[in-house]
């Protein structure tokens, strides 16, 4: 499915008044300046390493210092590079599984109306995003290729697109993936030093707190109703035909018979039944002893969960390895990207002055100098949203801003839990015009950014507002508590 859509050359077609807007034909212009003018993520996080170091040089650090807590810091990450691997690789394989599938296209029958499915791909993406965002990706992209296929519907093809991408650019962070939560819960993934100033923070103190849940539920409320009500209809709906996108059929494909034995292993689904059931022991183990919360919170239970799903909704080896193959080139950008934010993040905390303060403790005093313990959400929420526009990754993010972030957080007695939240809520934003994580949906939707991006910004207009003010308002009933160090 990735890599094997095309896109025909579209021919004029006329613009609805809603592309037509202030809004729509700005988010158009800034789309298109920014593919023609904005490097590779890859690029952003290679210049962050040298800021960082002149920085940190010119703070007092010597440039050797700089240099050896670049190296020092370049594989501490690993574990965690490869967890956010297999969350999307897990992901896929179970949302692009033959029974998904089925169920997708089931699904795609419900609409009565173009807006009708556009709100539909918006609430099931935002909702798998809870789930794991890797499945919200590409559940969602396969909804909207059924509905594409659907002349009925008179479905504008590019705002479904752009609703489908709302789980990560709205609530990802907020649910079991999400990257901040998930290092913080578990100590064997974080650096000695971050540990050191956070503390183990478990699901009850983000994700879990009736706060948190409160405003993801406000977001999805919001976000389906601007996607609902910014969807084109009659005849500016852009359809996929209209596009002139090939949309194949998902259905899934006949097992073709293995003449050889070795052919035969793989279209038989005894090693996959074998292998899940040992699986099955172990996490039956993991649930019973450490409760489901608990389980859960380790990303390699999470992941090991899906990838044993997988197995058994793919049912034969051959067509797991099929999904597998087709995803991996989407983990690109993780696998070269998080060490060099390892990189980053131990210059932050390793590269001292003569005094021995390093650059994250300057960074965490001036914004301790500059917020209040009630301002802080407005403060960090705001400035989370800008950096995601440069570093558009929620786990490598953190890993840069959580060592001066969360001590401030610390010497502003707020409640860990929630400045964590903050993160989650406020990095998700700039998602909604950063098309780093937009990649595997293009790939199975056949469009560009530019073709989403404008119905995303006006998403993003009204996100900023409302998610600083959620921030602000629920954390102040919030009370702050120390640290809680493993064991």
């Amino acid at each position: 499915m990735l890599g094997k859509l095309t896109k025909m050359p579209m021919t004029p077609q006329p613009q609805s008044p809603v592309t037509q807007g202030f809004f729509a034909s700005f988010a158009l212009r800034s789309c298109a300046w920014a593919e023609r003018w904005f490097p590779d993520a890859y690029v952003f996080a290679a210049l962050a390493i040298v800021v960082v170091a002149v920085i940190a040089v010119v703070a007092g650090a010597s440039p050797a210092a700089a240099a050896n807590a670049f190296g020092d810091g370049f594989w501490t990450l690993i574990p965690f590079t490869m967890q956010m691997v297999f969350v999307l690789v897990g992901g896929y394989v179970v949302a692009s599984s033959p029974p998904i599938l089925k169920l997708t296209n089931r699904l795609a029958l419900w609409p009565r109306s173009g807006r009708g499915a556009v709100c539909l791909v918006a609430v099931i993406s935002m909702l798998a995003s809870l789930l794991h965002w890797g499945v919200s990706v590409v559940l969602s992209g396969l909804l909207v290729r059924a509905l594409g296929r659907r002349a009925d519907l008179n479905m504008d093809y590019r705002a479904a697109g752009a609703a489908a991408y709302l789980g990560l650019g709205t609530v990802w962070a907020m649910g079991l993936s999400s990257s901040a939560a998930q290092l913080q819960a578990n100590p064997a993934s974080m650096s000695p030093a971050l540990l050191a100033i956070t503390g183990v923070i478990p699901f009850t103190e983000t994700i879990f707190l009736w706060q948190s849940m409160l405003m993801t539920a406000v977001i999805i409320a919001v976000s389906a109703f601007i996607a609902w009500r910014s969807a084109p209809t009659g005849e500016a709906a852009l359809t996929a035909a209209k596009l002139q996108v090939m949309v194949p059929d998902d259905e899934p494909a006949a097992t073709p018979t293995a003449p050889r034995p070795a052919e035969w292993l793989e279209r038989s689904p005894l090693l996959n039944l074998l292998l899940a059931g040992m699986g099955a022991v172990w996490l039956l183990r993991e649930f019973s002893t450490k409760g489901v919360i608990g389980a859960i919170s380790s990303l390699n239970t999470y992941n090991f969960l899906f990838l044993m799903l997988g197995l058994l909704l793919n049912w034969r080896p051959r067509r797991f390895l099929d999904a597998v193959t087709r995803i991996v080139p989407a983990t690109a950008g993780i696998l070269i990207q998080f060490p060099l934010y390892g990189g980053i993040a131990a210059i932050l905390t390793g590269a001292k002055d003569g005094a021995g303060h390093s650059l994250a403790q300057h960074l965490s005093g001036f914004f301790a100098r500059i917020a209040t313990g009630e301002t802080f959400p407005l403060v960090m929420g705001a400035y989370s949203a800008v950096l995601g526009f440069v570093v558009p990754s929620g786990g490598g993010k953190w890993i840069v801003e959580a060592p001066y972030v969360m001590q401030a957080a610390n010497e502003l007695h707020v409640h860990l839990g929630w400045a964590v939240q903050v993160y989650n809520a406020a990095e998700a934003m700039p998602n909604l015009i950063n098309p780093m994580w937009m990649l595997p949906l293009l790939g199975i939707i056949g469009l560009k950014a530019r073709d989403l991006i404008g119905f995303s910004f006006v998403q993003l207009l009204v996100h900023v507002p409302l998610v600083l003010f959620l921030l602000w308002a629920l954390g102040l009933i919030l009370v702050y508590h120390p640290p809680v160090m493993p064991g």
